[in-house]
């Protein structure tokens, strides 16, 4: 598969720790295939001992891969968060790209007001947001110029996810974009429960609990954000103030 390769960016020791052990799944599944690594300096060393290559990120923040997903050095690339396993041969995928431009799946999470809320225009239920844990794309000027007009969009907003400019800019473009099966992008433990091996089979999971972070660190992410949430939010006429 000349041309193809896994690329992961990570940022931080645990994130790294986690593209790391996601970039050994790879390896065993799929042997042989390129991956590259784009990190901060202070995490190279550990990001060269496990890539096939690597580069640095200059000014690195939580949402780097937008800075970089254009640099890749692979004519046809599966980008993955650092919090993902593979769990079976995902080479297929590049099969798509010979076809498409992009491949990704939609979010799991779709029906809350972050998720659902519009950037420039009011886009249908129908088109939802799409998980940017999970690109998969081609080298070309078109889909590297979709890829700066994502960056310099996710920058000049205060979104907090980069899904949110990313919905509208596939929503606007030309480009021919296929739509993975979710057993591609497994955010959640309960599909793995109620899944028969007949209904799909699992490729790539996709889980907070592979993040490096520990599980209090993420309980009280969780926590920040919602009550970051109840901050923000306006009581309704008579209701009583939250304290």
């Amino acid at each position: 598969m000349g041309g193809c390769g896994v690329l992961y960016i990570a940022v931080g020791r645990c994130y790294v720790k986690a593209a790391i052990q996601s970039a050994q799944s790879v390896r065993r599944w799929c042997g042989g295939l390129p991956i590259h690594i784009f990190t901060d300096a202070e995490n190279e060393a550990s990001a060269r001992s496990t890539a096939d290559s690597w580069g640095l990120i200059e000014n690195p923040h939580r949402r780097s891969k937008v800075d970089s997903l254009m640099y890749t050095p692979f004519e046809r690339t599966l980008y993955l968060d650092s919090d993902t396993r593979i769990c079976g041969d995902i080479r297929d995928v590049f099969e798509v790209l010979e076809r498409f431009d992009m491949a990704i799946c939609h979010a799991h999470t779709r029906n809350t007001a972050k998720n659902q809320q519009p950037w420039r225009v009011n886009l249908p239920y129908a088109f939802p947001q799409f998980n940017g844990g999970v690109i998969a794309y081609r080298k070309t000027p078109a889909v590297l110029e979709f890829l700066e007009a994502w960056k310099r969009a996710y920058h000049s907003q205060p979104f907090e996810k980069d899904q949110v400019t990313l919905r509208e800019l596939l929503w606007a473009c030309d480009l021919r974009v296929a739509v993975l099966p979710p057993e591609y992008n497994i955010r959640y433990r309960k599909y793995l429960w109620l899944w028969s091996q007949r209904e799909a089979q699992v490729k790539i999971l996709h889980l907070a609990c592979y993040s490096g972070r520990s599980r209090m660190r993420i309980w009280m992410e969780y926590l920040k954000r919602k009550w970051s949430h109840w901050a923000k939010r306006k009581p309704e006429s008579g209701e009583e103030p939250r304290c």
